[in-house]
């Protein structure tokens, strides 16, 4: 174990604020045998700490060693993966149960004055809630929403997405959510505005719309599902439309994600490579414009965290001493790995049959 971490620059009992100190001994042979599980498991059962967990986890990605390490539980992932399709049916919606209604409590002290649980844009934004401001604005703007125009979004969150186009852009709207908490905060966000919210499975959809917008869920669709839900947005835009997808993109190819990622944070999910967009959006849809700003995810999730770490104390019993931990290891190993440039922040307008005259992206 000090032979693989001594790769990464690491060192047990070392005094830099990136090394490990460890509690249990115990922590050597389970790391080892359950790769990424048995790391993230051990960090969640106190068996070592680290003064900073994003630099330590930033240091093991840089030098592979999540490539180099692998357990039995990420074997058997992959089996599951390649034998059922996890984001079909009722699986579709254990990530809304086990994630997203863990309870708005968390999130509202988490994400800031909106709760938009995706990447802020930090161009001209000094925090947080600017960020997310200028991220709203800047879909409806590549979208090009006008009055009366009519919104889909699939994915919605909180509602926070409709609500900022509705008030700000006069269009009305649809989202659809598969999360229960969601879905009952987000109809009351938009008391008042011309927007619907549905507790609803995006491959239910059928009805026309001149915009299209997903924000964060394509995360979740899976890779056995990508051309589904391309033939859902096209069937349900209008021809001379426009679609925005947001989402987080692998630089390679997979169809599962990391194992304690799956079992502790995002059930069923996998991350999209720009072949497998590329590839299920052929014959759907024309890309307009691709547009990454990962490394602002890296700056969003600090800012989540420290909203997070100073709203402990107020918020209920039931987030424990180990859900803390697990909520810091999750953190901490997105900003990792959109640091180390191992994952990327992805928008993307695509349209229908390609813009007469083309798409000036607006930045």
């Amino acid at each position: 174990m000090q032979t693989l971490l001594a790769d990464a620059d690491i060192r047990i009992g070392g005094t830099r604020e990136w090394d490990l100190q460890v509690h249990d001994e115990r922590f050597h042979a389970r790391a080892l045998a359950q790769g990424s599980l048995g790391l993230g498991e051990s960090y969640m059962d106190g068996w070592w700490d680290t003064a900073s967990l994003d630099g330590l986890l930033l240091r093991l990605i840089r030098a592979r060693l999540d490539e180099r390490v692998h357990g039995i539980g990420e074997l058997l992932d992959g089996v599951r993966a390649h034998l059922f399709n996890l984001q079909r049916g009722h699986r579709s919606y254990v990530v809304g149960e086990r994630h997203y209604d863990l309870g708005n409590d968390l999130y509202a002290a988490m994400l800031g004055r909106r709760l938009v649980y995706s990447c802020g844009y930090w161009r001209r934004a000094d925090d947080l809630d600017a960020a997310q401001e200028a991220k709203l604005d800047l879909c409806c703007r590549k979208l090009g929403l006008r009055p009366g125009m009519r919104l889909l979004d699939i994915g919605c969150g909180w509602g926070e997405m409709l609500k900022y186009a509705a008030e700000r852009y006069g269009v009305s709207g649809v989202g659809v959510t598969i999360s229960r908490e969601q879905a009952d905060y987000a109809r009351q966000l938009c008391t008042g505005l011309p927007v619907e919210i549905r507790l609803q499975d995006y491959r239910e959809l059928d009805e026309r719309f001149d915009r299209i917008v997903s924000i964060g869920m394509f995360e979740h669709v899976g890779a056995k599902n990508y051309r589904t839900y391309f033939d859902v947005a096209r069937r349900c835009l209008g021809a001379d439309g426009l679609f925005l997808l947001h989402t987080i993109g692998s630089n390679v190819s997979r169809r599962r994600t990391d194992p304690w990622i799956a079992r502790y944070i995002f059930p069923n999910s996998m991350l999209p490579s720009a072949a497998q967009i590329a590839q299920a959006s052929e014959r759907r849809f024309v890309i307009e414009d691709w547009h990454n700003f990962g490394t602002d995810y890296d700056r969003t999730l600090q800012a989540w965290r420290d909203n997070v770490e100073a709203a402990w104390p107020r918020l209920p019993s039931r987030y424990d001493e180990r859900f803390r931990r697990m909520w810091r290891f999750y953190l901490a190993g997105s900003m990792a790995s959109f640091r180390a440039r191992r994952i990327q922040l992805w928008q993307i307008v695509l349209s229908p049959e390609g813009l007469a005259g083309g798409y000036v992206a607006p930045r």
